[in-house]
């Protein structure tokens, strides 16, 4: 019995200490505490004690030299995590649209995978070579469309993926979310010594099949496809065209960024390129009187239907912050660019412009009509564009420039730091892509014959049937 007066035994917690780190048995754990700084740090630390006091040994050791402990991160699970890389590109680092589009797109395959897998468990435990087995069962519908026939994902899709994971995973080190001594889960994964063993083959057009194609365009498409054909620009480019892009007299094309319609280059990367004569007299034509608007209307545009079809582009702009300010005005917060873009994209509709997806559906036709299955996209175009300029032996820079790709230099580059230090003239881009254009005359002679095929010139995009 106890006597009175006394204080009853504090019984033993069986917590052992190593040096600055202290161990206990903790709901059938074992945990370890330490304080890092001003912060008191618990974690578990393993099933036994033996474990945790390996741990608490080896977290002592870095306490003692002031080197990031085992546990100094902040765990967070892999859909908090992409969230985070995602508003890191938006908001931060300003990526593109279409940039911060595909990194959503790959990044929730991982959350889906993480998701069946182990919804609760942070990112930091995830296995890379399991998920690369998870991809390879799923099928997907190509470019997103529904209604399309699913496929198995192809190894190039498969290396985006990894290679983004990669980068969402070294956004998460860098923001102190992983433990300081784990390595990525996705290294080695991906990147060039990925096998592609299913590539969808590139199409490239020769001359014959160049011409074949732009004889059975009508007075709609041949002009697209012919302008995408002799300047390489994409796609995108070509349907943001203004007519104060176009510089007839001189001879060039302004490829440029136009943020304050909500559009900008893949690259970002501006540039000008060089207008062969008879691009300009198709670009003529379809220009016609018109001194402002977009260049390539859409195939049946009827001015009632487009009340910005002749627009400047100051106009445009203003039109773009009268609808932004008009939808700020009736919501709680300002606007995100994904939807101020939304909103630009219904003033390129208002002022008449042609749809991408439009000219891609225009484009397969035509293909599948002359038995081309293998061209399936308008970017045939630009890789056609580009094999040309090498078969006339165009210099690299000049290739570069003209494509609008990021011009390498010191070890990436065959020249070394001579390109750093070699700057391209305007009068000799302009000499040798017309060189390398000039090898193929049969196309440009068929140009020359539509431009100059009514005397009255009328815009693209009036209805009429016109076949050359």
């Amino acid at each position: 019995m106890r006597s009175p007066g006394k204080r009853p035994r504090r019984q033993k917690s069986g917590r052992k200490r190593v040096g600055q780190v202290s161990y206990y048995r903790h709901h059938g754990g074992w945990h370890i505490y330490y304080r890092d700084g001003n912060h008191q740090v618990r974690r578990r630390a393993g099933d036994t004690e033996e474990s945790a006091a390996q741990v608490a040994a080896q977290v002592n050791a870095q306490l003692a030299v002031a080197a990031p402990t085992l546990f100094s991160f902040t765990p967070l699970s892999v859909q908090d995590l992409r969230r985070k890389f995602l508003e890191h590109h938006e908001h931060v680092l300003r990526s593109s649209l279409a940039t911060v589009s595909r990194y959503r797109t790959a990044t929730q395959h991982l959350e889906n995978f993480a998701h069946a897998a182990a919804p609760s468990s942070p990112a930091h435990l995830l296995d890379g070579d399991q998920f690369v087995r998870y991809l390879r069962t799923i099928r997907i519908a190509p470019n997103g469309h529904n209604h399309c026939a699913k496929r198995p994902l192809r190894d190039k899709g498969i290396r985006f993926i990894l290679e983004t994971c990669r980068a969402l995973f070294g956004f998460a080190a860098r923001k102190r979310h992983l433990p300081p001594y784990g390595e990525n889960p996705f290294a080695g994964l991906g990147g060039k010594k990925f096998r592609v063993e299913d590539a969808k083959p590139v199409f490239v057009f020769d001359q014959a099949t160049e011409l074949r194609l732009l004889q059975a365009a009508d007075d709609w498409s041949f002009p697209i496809n012919f302008v995408l054909a002799k300047t390489g620009v994409r796609v995108g480019e070509l349907v943001h065209l203004l007519v104060e892009d176009v510089d007839l007299e001189g001879g060039w094309l302004q490829i440029n960024n136009k943020p304050e319609l909500g559009w900008r280059i893949k690259t970002g990367r501006q540039r000008a390129v060089p207008l062969i004569d008879e691009v300009v007299s198709v670009f003529r034509r379809v220009i016609g009187g018109r001194t402002a608007g977009v260049v390539f209307r859409k195939e049946k545009f009827r001015a009632e239907d487009c009340p910005l079809g002749d627009a400047s582009s100051q106009r445009l702009t203003r039109e773009v912050d009268r609808r932004v300010t008009a939808a700020e005005n009736g919501a709680a917060l300002p606007m995100n660019r994904m939807a101020e873009a939304q909103l630009a994209r219904t003033v390129w509709r208002d002022a008449g412009a042609a749809s991408s997806d439009r000219i891609r559906c225009s484009f397969t036709r035509l293909t599948t009509a002359l038995g081309l299955e293998n061209a399936t996209c308008p970017k045939s175009w630009r890789h056609t564009f580009a094999t040309l300029l090498q078969d006339a032996n165009v210099d690299p820079l000049v290739r570069q420039l003209v494509l609008g790709h990021a011009v390498t230099s010191g070890r990436e580059s065959p020249l070394g730091m001579t390109s750093v230090y070699t700057h391209t003239r305007p009068e000799t881009l302009r000499r040798e892509i017309f060189r390398a254009l000039g090898l193929w005359p049969a196309a440009l002679s068929h140009g020359r014959q539509w431009a100059e095929g009514r005397e009255k010139h009328s815009s693209l995009g009036t209805g009429e049937s016109t076949k050359p």
